[in-house]
């Protein structure tokens, strides 16, 4: 009587356990190319509609595209890494545990199951995502709580990274399986949700300290 056929991961550490775990069947141009195209079409369309908007800016468009883009990033592809916890045992090449599959090689803490990990992205996914898109309609809409939900949702996203990396060197900080993967997913990757919520943050708290100026110089 045959066994099931086991085959070796590719993370790190080697020893780490994961039964019945089947290989990447994409390829990585196949992943992020489908990633990229995916992502080119939503910020596209997001872009086309946002020109019908009576009185919104380039700046406002562009942030729209931003925010349609990260929330349906953060409900879709985090989402699914949060709810489909065996998602290396897929024999078949399903789009989103073959983008997981991929990625575990920047951080195994996503083939491994952290704790810490499924905690930031079940926080990201569920509150974070339909923020993001509330943050579209918001902007589109020019609603009063348009500035202070951008900046929450920017500081619940660099919270995110913030414990992302802080965990990741408290555990040693070893968890990409060579230098390509730990500089181009782990570093490179998360690098946006860093740079652009900071971006954003900035300028929702001048638009929002600027309000409050205005109001008290009317007082006087």
């Amino acid at each position: 009587m045959s066994g099931a056929v086991v085959h070796p991961h590719p993370y790190v550490p080697q020893d780490l356990q994961l039964p019945g775990y089947v290989p990447v069947v994409l390829s990585q141009s196949t992943i992020l190319g489908v990633y990229g195209a995916a992502s080119f079409l939503v910020v596209a369309l997001v872009w086309i509609a946002s020109g019908c908007c009576s009185k919104i800016t380039k700046v406002d468009r562009i942030l729209m595209c931003w925010w349609a883009f990260t929330g349906l990033t953060h409900i879709v592809i985090e989402g699914y890494f949060v709810f489909s916890p065996e998602f290396y045992k897929k024999d078949t090449p399903f789009y989103f545990a073959e983008v997981w599959k991929e990625y575990s090689k920047g951080d195994s803490r996503y083939a491994a199951r952290d704790a810490g990990v499924v905690s930031v992205e079940g926080i990201t996914a569920v509150l974070e995502g339909p923020a993001s898109l509330l943050a579209v309609y918001a902007i589109a809409a020019r609603k009063s709580y348009s500035y202070i939900l951008q900046f929450s949702v920017c500081l619940g996203q660099l919270y995110g990274v913030l414990v992302y990396y802080i965990t990741a060197l408290l555990e040693g900080d070893n968890f990409a399986s060579n230098a390509f993967y730990y500089w181009a997913y782990y570093v490179v990757a998360n690098s946006f949700w860093i740079v652009i919520p900071i971006l954003i943050a900035g300028r929702c708290w001048r638009k929002i300290t600027a309000v409050q100026v205005q109001q008290k110089s009317k007082r006087i």
